[in-house]
């Protein structure tokens, strides 16, 4: 059974920094791309990043290019790092695979249950 398990959301200050991840299993995902998404009360989910798992390719939305870093070990976690956070990341942060890449998540096939990420002012 796939399962991505996401881990260490919390809540901190802004211009403060916090680590999310993923812990993958069921399968192997060396051909994936690994997702970020996020999702704040009364929006859509929207795209964070996504790492290609085998290379390290990594594309970022805008909104947190510059802030935010992606990244997984070679085992089975996927990260992202984020840093000079703002009220406005405050979010559900999803972790997700798709075989085919790109911001869209209706492409992704796998998702984990999102851990809550609260930035206050």
């Amino acid at each position: 059974q796939v399962q991505l398990v996401e881990s260490g959301g919390g809540l901190v200050q802004a211009g403060g920094s916090l680590r999310v991840s993923c812990a993958v299993s069921g399968r192997t995902f060396s051909s994936y791309f690994m997702g970020w998404f996020r999702q704040a009360p009364g929006k859509e989910r929207e795209f964070v990043a996504y790492i290609m798992w085998s290379g390290g390719s990594t594309y970022y939305a805008d909104s947190v290019k510059g802030r935010f870093t992606i990244s997984r070990d070679n085992a089975n976690t996927v990260y992202l790092q984020m840093n000079s956070l703002k009220p406005e990341d405050t979010a559900v942060y999803y972790c997700a695979a798709t075989r085919h890449g790109g911001m869209i998540a209706t492409t992704y096939e796998y998702w984990g249950q999102g851990t809550q990420v609260t930035v206050s002012s």
